[in-house]
């Protein structure tokens, strides 16, 4: 699980370090990683028929998605080489995903939780994070960049008061330079000081 709905899940991790876990999107998205190594099949849009979800095609490139009147599920793959406006084929699972830059990001490193007795995969915190610092300067509607960059810095703030600036660090150290100057970048724009000096000392 990736995107807005980790942000109510990680409340557990930070126990009592404040953090504001509130969400306002109907958007659940899941990354698939590639090469797909499971064997496992199953015919998703199928076995989510039953629970009222129904496919449905977003743009003119046919990204399959299901949906439903309180939810909407969307599949990612992590994009690879020159990239490619075509949707990435999921046999295994009946779909399609949509390839999109930076998400390798989010699989480097990963913690379960377990929510109703259901166990799901969410990048770690700080992954996360800093993943929100570069996508928020790619977006074009005024809501979505001001979503995706509070949310970078409430978990980032959070991160450090749990005393986890070293998790912070070693995210930004793995990046090639190019994704650490957008990270920068961001950070700047947010006029967040005290996070920057982390990464730049």
């Amino acid at each position: 699980l990736i995107g807005s709905w980790c942000i109510p899940f990680y409340k557990d991790y930070f126990g009592n370090v404040k953090y504001s876990a509130t969400i306002k999107t109907r958007d659940v998205d899941f990354l698939v990683p590639i090469p797909l190594e499971t064997k496992i099949k199953a015919d998703i849009p199928k076995l989510l028929k039953d629970l009222g979800f129904i496919i449905n095609f977003k743009g003119s490139e046919g990204y399959i998605r299901l949906e439903h009147p309180n939810l909407i599920v969307e599949f990612l793959v992590p994009e690879k080489g020159p990239g490619s406006d075509k949707p990435y084929k999921l046999p295994h699972f009946g779909l399609n995903a949509q390839p999109l830059r930076f998400l390798d990001l989010l699989i480097e490193d990963t913690m379960k939780v377990k929510i109703e007795g259901i166990e799901i995969n969410l990048p770690h915190p700080a992954n996360f994070a800093v993943h929100k610092l570069i996508i928020f300067q790619r977006r074009t509607k005024e809501e979505k960049i001001i979503k995706d960059r509070n949310a970078a810095i409430e978990i980032l703030r959070a991160l450090i008061d749990k005393g986890e600036v070293a998790a912070i660090r070693r995210v930004f150290n793995s990046m090639i330079p190019k994704w650490q100057k957008k990270v920068i970048k961001g950070l700047e724009e947010t006029k967040e000081r005290g996070i920057l000096s982390i990464l730049t000392v």
